[in-house]
């Protein structure tokens, strides 16, 4: 995209979905399905969360204030340019501490994003005259850590933090224990998953997906595409320790990819 693009520019970038429990789905429309993340915003009795922010294309805060009106608190499961892009929006910003220097001074690599922008990743501009091999992220320096084992406590519901290295250093995910339900971002998700970015580690997304099989889990709700249960859960894990369920190469997936008309 760094000749002068023939898209439109979308009158709107952001799709909500309320699918239940307090829990809406956040999606950036004209992002191409196998690339957009789920965001998902949780309202909670004393302050609500923000489950990673997208690419950062199009302010997301002002999207959420039409929804509610108290304080959203961000946190991002990685440090990867999909899911920290309107970090930088939010005064308070919760992360894991291995990937802090990402987030305070992300660039094209230690976001991951010099190889994705390459693609042909969007349907609609945010803005006029835009072109995605502009593309930069916001830094957003972490204003608090999260690490194994901390509760983020929202009043009425709360959710034990996971460490689930493998995807990145510092992946992690929330996990709400009275009703299963587990935040995932992209330790697992209902697609190949990704185990070769620059700082990935195979044998700790291996252990971290033992774990999570063993997880109570009634539902999932991941960083990409589909919700899903306990036995689609299983049915992934096995898939991937079996050597399916993986890109092999980031490259060769991407160039098999489209975008929809």
């Amino acid at each position: 995209m760094s000749k002068a693009s023939p898209l439109s520019v979308a009158a709107e970038w952001y799709e909500i979905s309320q699918i239940g429990a307090g829990v809406s789905r956040i999606l950036e429309r004209h992002v191409a399905p196998w690339m957009r993340c789920n965001m998902w915003l949780i309202h909670g009795r004393d302050r609500d969360l923000l489950v990673d922010t997208g690419m950062g294309l199009r302010p997301i805060r002002q999207e959420l204030a039409a929804l509610q009106g108290q304080a959203v608190h961000a946190v991002c499961t990685h440090c990867h340019f999909d899911h920290m892009g309107c970090a930088h929006e939010f005064e308070v910003r919760l992360g894991h501490a291995s990937e802090a220097s990402a987030y305070a001074g992300p660039d094209l690599d230690n976001s991951c994003a010099r190889a994705w922008i390459g693609a042909e990743l969007l349907t609609a501009l945010p803005h006029e005259g835009y072109l995605l091999d502009s593309y930069r992220l916001t830094p957003a320096p972490l204003t608090g850590h999260l690490d194994e084992g901390d509760v983020l406590d929202l009043g009425d519901r709360a959710f034990q933090v996971l460490h689930l290295p493998g995807h990145s250093p510092g992946s992690i995910a929330l996990y709400d224990k009275a009703t299963k339900t587990l935040f995932s971002g992209d330790a697992i998700y209902d697609g190949q998953l990704i185990d070769n970015a620059w700082h990935s580690d195979p044998e700790a997304f291996r252990e971290s997906l033992h774990r999570l099989r063993e997880l109570p889990v009634e539902t999932v709700h991941a960083g990409h595409f589909g919700s899903f249960g306990s036995e689609r859960l299983v049915e992934l894990i096995d898939l991937y320790l079996a050597g399916a369920m993986r890109v092999a190469r980031i490259d060769e997936w991407l160039s098999a990819q489209s975008v929809p008309a």
